[in-house]
């Protein structure tokens, strides 16, 4: 109970990435909001399809946005998404996940393996291309690509054709007083991301489980090709570069890229320029995706 209330206290934060957006808010063509059922809990997701495109079948792009698995909502990520959209020539759709603690893990993960089977049994409806979904998150919005992806694997079903971690958290074994926080404030206050890390993870063995901790992963061979962005000096640099290290000895083709002078969240929080530079890495390889 305590954990609940300290974790709606939190919510009632003000959202800093939301402020003053790293990107100018774009027009689109239409945005299309739609609830989805899952076994989790209903759904709402955001498509935006993008301006000046005639292709009937939009290849997709799902992103997961960052807020530490229990906090923020899609509405942040608006303004990204229109640009990814635009620039793109994708659907993008902008997912409310499920948030802890009421809802731990495994269930938004299970909840995003729903989805895009909802997405890929709808795709007439949606004007999409089935076969050309890519996927993307920021921090816990990346950690549920990442585990979206090894989901998908096992189960035997299609890989996205790329995904996108940016500044993942994908170790929740490893305590965050051993990981290299250069933020003083958070340095000196590493309970407070093991309060976070247990809302979503309460249980050792739920840490450990390669779903919520992807580093530790066993076989990672044949999931989808990946695009690692972290900054320099993010507490979580070490385990997203431990990742893709992992995905390229499993012959999974990666481009990670570290950001020099960039703390966790630069896409959303600045210095703008390299936020700037980020997106357009994204764009690039998410329409690299779409054409192979």
């Amino acid at each position: 109970m305590l954990t609940h209330i300290v974790a709606r206290s939190l919510r009632l934060l003000p959202n800093q990435e939301k402020k003053a957006p790293m990107v100018p808010c774009q027009e689109v063509k239409e945005i299309r909001e739609i609830m989805i059922e899952t076994s989790v809990k209903d759904t709402y997701v955001s498509c935006y399809y993008p301006l000046g495109t005639s292709v009937k079948k939009l290849p997709v792009y799902m992103n997961f946005h960052g807020g530490a698995f229990i906090m923020n909502d899609k509405e942040m990520d608006d303004p990204y998404c229109r640009q990814l959209a635009n620039h793109t020539g994708s659907m993008v759709v902008n997912v409310d996940y499920a948030k802890a603690p009421e809802h731990p893990f495994p269930e938004p993960v299970e909840q995003a393996y729903e989805l895009i089977q909802w997405i890929r049994a709808n795709a007439g409806s949606l004007g999409i291309d089935p076969e050309r979904i890519a996927i993307g998150g920021q921090s816990s919005g990346a950690n549920i690509a990442a585990a979206l992806c090894l989901l998908l694997k096992e189960r035997q079903a299609p890989q996205p054709t790329l995904q996108v971690l940016c500044y993942p958290m994908l170790d929740f074994v490893t305590p965050h007083a051993d990981k290299p926080e250069p933020d003083p404030r958070r340095a000196k206050f590493p309970q407070v991301a093991n309060f976070l890390n247990k809302c979503y993870v309460p249980g050792q063995e739920q840490a450990e489980h390669p779903f919520a901790s992807p580093v530790l992963a066993e076989n990672v061979e044949g999931i989808a090709n990946a695009l690692v962005i972290v900054g320099e000096y993010d507490a979580f640099n070490p385990e997203a570069g431990r990742y893709a290290e992992k995905l390229k000895n499993a012959g999974v083709p990666v481009r990670h890229e570290v950001f020099e002078n960039c703390t966790h969240a630069f896409t959303h929080l600045g210095p703008k320029q390299k936020a700037e530079e980020a997106w357009a890495l994204i764009e690039e390889e998410v329409r690299k995706a779409y054409r192979s």
